[in-house]
């Protein structure tokens, strides 16, 4: 084996379950520290440290401060932008450094906190945490909401995912009650493993009815209990180094799990623009190249991952991957983001962290994907207890053809996707449509009757003509 193999050979996962817990940079640490531990490597000498961006708290300097308490001095440091994928981006970073020789130890780590941050708003509290960034920075997405997104509401992803779920629904000739009843039947069973996993925030198996009847609607079609829970206190962090590196420290092969191959793609970043919004092409790309470098197929595979933010990210990799949404192997180790929980940008190191314990236990090969912003980023990690493969350049972009975005619109449009959006109270609030335009473009509206709500939800509205009018700052839909 080349001495410069990567292998990912320290993991460490906290949950805190009475608030107000430890900030983020506390979090940070005991992770840290114990992953380093795990991978029988002191703290102080890790050669790169790698942080998920934080929606909890935004420091001065998130690696300088946690480097400091490490007492560490890497001479590599990165602080990741918004999403589900960052966790796949850094760690496909670091194994790139080691594999090149360029480092031999990387640290990737990630902590929220957004539960305490709910009992001191609760408490009607100032957060205490120490070294707040002044002036504080932009948030740290990638890109802002298109401004016609914006301008309708349009950017919670419990709603531009359930506008997606919607439009999967209608091309697939579901119904209602079977795309609820089989959405059901899928997370069900990511239930039973969050009970079995000690990391997990809701550890409470349910039934398919009780999962999508019997609790709120947030964005239609979706319940509370089947949509990612963010506000956690939960923090993982991982350890990667190079095989001469774990050889020195005496980390046996058993201990030992290798990153067979990974990619990441893109979809077109503007919801409305995708010319099929139930479907993901750049999914499906993804795990075609890691795949290929992993010298693996989905039939060598012995767990599974996906992410689970929502129903649709699960169908679409399922869709991708050629996978059944009931497979034997399960879709999750973790119990997934509704269930094991959702930390903002951070969940793929707990999926990480899991896997890697599995495969140390069980050999094997396992899949875990991630999702970014909304369903716009794809990454596909394969891990395996057993070296092979190949890591390759990062994916190349994959991008679909775009439908451009009208944002103002008269006059009869077809909807092509939809959602209501409810309360805290469970009432419907407003309906936001993406409709196709006579032009061959697209543009999101609102909808605000209460009539029209309750009717969206009795019946399939995809498809349907609306008529539009733009009253000066937003497109109202009729019908």
């Amino acid at each position: 084996m080349d001495p410069r193999t990567p292998c990912l050979i320290g993991i460490a996962q906290r949950t805190i379950r009475e608030q107000p817990g430890p900030e983020p940079l506390a979090l940070w640490e005991e992770v840290a520290r114990a992953a380093a531990a795990d991978a029988r490597l002191p703290a102080g000498r890790l050669d790169s440290i790698q942080l998920v961006y934080s929606d909890s708290w935004q420091y001065d300097s998130p690696v300088g401060r946690l480097a400091e308490r490490l007492g560490a001095a890497p001479r590599h440091r990165a602080y990741s932008k918004v999403g589900g994928t960052a966790p796949h981006l850094l760690i496909g970073e670091a194994a790139a450094r080691i594999a090149a020789g360029e480092i031999d130890s990387a640290l990737v780590a990630g902590a929220e906190a957004l539960a305490t941050r709910r009992a001191y708003r609760q408490a009607g509290e100032s957060v205490p945490w120490s070294h707040p960034a002044v002036p504080k920075p932009p948030y740290g997405w990638e890109r802002p909401p298109h401004p016609s997104a914006l301008a309708h509401g349009l950017f919670m992803p419990v709603h531009t995912y359930a506008i997606m779920e919607t439009a999967r629904r209608a091309a697939l000739g579901l119904t209602i009650e079977e795309e609820m009843r089989e959405r059901g039947r899928m997370m069900a069973p990511m239930t039973e493993v969050a009970a079995a996993n000690p990391y997990a925030w809701r550890r409470t198996p349910r039934t398919p009815v009780e999962l999508v009847h019997g609790n709120r609607f947030v964005g239609w079609p979706y319940t509370r209990n089947t949509v990612a829970v963010m506000e956690v206190d939960q923090a993982a962090a991982v350890v990667l180094a190079s095989s001469r590196l774990a050889d020195r420290l005496g980390v046996p092969a058993g201990r030992r799990v290798y990153l067979r191959g990974w990619a990441y793609a893109e979809d077109t970043w503007e919801v409305a623009a995708r010319p099929a919004l139930g479907r993901s092409e750049a999914v499906g790309r993804a795990a075609e190249v890691a795949f290929k470098r992993a010298e693996l197929g989905p039939d060598d595979l012995h767990a599974l991952d996906l992410y689970s933010c929502f129903a649709i990210a699960l169908r679409q990799a399922c869709d991708a991957v050629g996978l059944d949404p009931l497979d034997r192997r399960g879709l999750t180790v973790t119990g997934g983001l509704p269930y094991a929980g959702g930390p903002a940008s951070g969940y793929v190191l707990h999926s990480t962290a899991t896997m890697a314990g599995l495969l140390r236990t069980q050999a094997g090969h396992g899949l875990v994907t991630g999702v970014g912003m909304h369903l716009t980023k794809h990454a596909c990690a394969v891990w395996s207890s057993e070296p092979g493969g190949g890591l390759g350049e990062a994916a190349p972009v994959f991008v679909a053809e775009e439908r451009p975005i009208v944002p103002v619109c008269t006059g009869e449009a077809v909807v092509a996707g939809y959602t209501v959006a409810h309360g805290r109270d469970g009432e419907p609030e407003r309906g936001v449509l993406v409709v196709d335009v006579p032009s061959g473009g697209r543009a999101y509206a609102v909808v605000t009757r209460d009539d029209l709500l309750a009717d969206a939800e009795s019946r399939e509205l995809v498809g349907q003509v609306v008529r539009v009018a733009h009253d000066g700052e937003v497109n109202v839909a009729t019908w």
